[in-house]
């Protein structure tokens, strides 16, 4: 189990290499960013769109390029090689060329069974020049986008209707920063995340959706913001569970069909707001608390490294990255938060959850740790990504977890925007 790097660069904050739009080429590399979009999809395919950081001119900004890595070169394939792109939605429904999502960072997004890459709001720009938190959803079909649902304006609020009940009016508020998955019947799934309610009211939401294609549903959850956990008994499903209102939480999907939520900035059991370090499971009806504390900010219980054991735990965080491998266990990578003597910073300790219990795999125990590169593409038991949060991040069909970007520390320990692509083979 060791990390390469891959590609990209291991200074902070470089330029973007574009190259050719639509032509894949060695040289080709996204600019540093943080809180891009990210998802997998079939032969190794992955997506990266937007975030906030360096254009082709180094200029920093919201970024709406769309990025394609075939497990070995990068493909601008559509969008802006400059900052601050404003949406063209053109109409609702209807697929054009000259559509595109206005530039954002922290969108929601998702891959179906045909390789659609969905997108999801986000902060950034939609037809006008306004930055503000956007509820539009997009789908791009391989070569064209389309606009599917929600408003081509800012700051819409949330349409809830009858909790349970799908309808062509209902749709999640604009937000950033929630959480996202898919099911194995093809529905996507959206929670939480930093944005408006059903007044209009801007905070912490822990609202749960489903889109199915056609129709949002509110499933469970609040439809105000800033909403307590309801914790329950570790380990025991019950309807009145739900996680508190929070932003930038990780989440995973398994092979058993359960959905996985870990940590994020939000709120706990007693309405304290903080960094969070709770494991919740969903089963499609009801959520299990699994593991964590139920109040902010505690600190992570790192016992040995590859050692598994039951009182092992990160520390509360948010903006980490995560993977499923093939084996079904949960990848827990960085993010912003507390380390194993309850301090606070970035953080490159990755994790393991097998289903019942944690285990520290690689990086350090405390804060702010630089990357050690190593040699490019090749991996060693020393190398390991620096600290960092709002990485990227997916996992291919061969089992890899990939790691791109985010904000955080280069191998001289400077502090600012990467493009570093990382490997690791579990």
């Amino acid at each position: 189990m060791e990390w390469a790097w891959a590609a990209g660069s291991s200074s902070r904050n470089a330029s973007g290499l574009y190259g050719t739009k639509g032509v894949p080429n060695a040289t080709n590399v996204p600019g540093p960013r943080a809180g891009a979009s990210s998802s997998s999809y079939g032969n190794g395919n992955a997506w990266l769109f937007g975030g906030i950081g360096r254009d082709s001119e180094r200029n920093y900004g919201y970024l709406n390029d769309l990025w394609r890595f075939d497990g070995s070169e990068w493909t601008w394939v559509s969008g802006s090689d400059t900052k601050e792109a404003t949406g063209e939605y053109g109409k609702q429904g209807l697929a054009a060329p000259e559509n595109v999502p206005g530039a954002r960072w922290g969108a929601s997004s998702w891959s179906d069974v045909s390789g659609n890459l969905w997108l999801f709001g986000g902060s950034g720009l939609a037809s006008g020049g306004i930055v503000n938190d956007l509820n539009d959803l997009w789908r791009f079909d391989g070569s064209e986008w389309t606009w599917v649902s929600g408003s081509a304006t800012l700051g819409a609020a949330g349409e809830y209707g009858t909790r349970g009940v799908a309808s062509p009016e209902n749709t999640p508020g604009a937000r950033r920063l929630a959480s996202s998955w898919t099911d194995a019947s093809g529905n996507l799934w959206l929670f939480g995340g930093w944005g408006r309610d059903a007044g209009n009211s801007g905070g912490w939401l822990n609202d749960l959706w489903r889109f199915d294609g056609s129709d949002w549903t509110w499933i469970s959850g609040s439809d105000t913001v800033h909403a307590a956990g309801e914790y329950g008994k570790q380990g025991e499903a019950a309807p009145e569970n739900v996680p508190g209102a929070r932003h930038s939480a990780s989440s995973w999907s398994d092979g058993s069909g359960n959905v996985w939520l870990f940590g994020g900035m939000g709120r706990d059991s007693e309405g304290n707001s903080g960094r969070l370090n709770d494991l919740w499971r969903f089963d499609g009806s009801e959520w299990t608390w699994v593991s964590g504390g139920d109040t902010v900010n505690a600190a992570g219980e790192y016992g040995t490294r590859g050692v598994t054991a039951p009182q092992n735990v990160p520390g509360a965080r948010e903006a980490a990255s995560f993977w499923t491998d093939v084996s079904g266990n949960l990848w827990l990578f960085g993010g912003s938060g507390r380390h194993s003597g309850g301090g606070l910073g970035q953080l490159n300790d990755l994790w393991r959850f097998d289903g019942s219990e944690w285990t520290w795999i690689s990086g350090t125990d405390t804060g702010n740790a630089e990357g050690e590169y190593g040699t490019r593409g090749v991996a060693a038991p020393e190398n390991v990504p620096g600290a960092r949060m709002f990485a990227s991040s997916w996992s291919d069909e061969s089992g890899n977890l990939w790691l791109f970007g985010g904000a955080g520390f280069d191998s001289g320990g400077n502090a600012g925007d990467l493009n570093d692509l990382w490997r690791f083979a579990p």
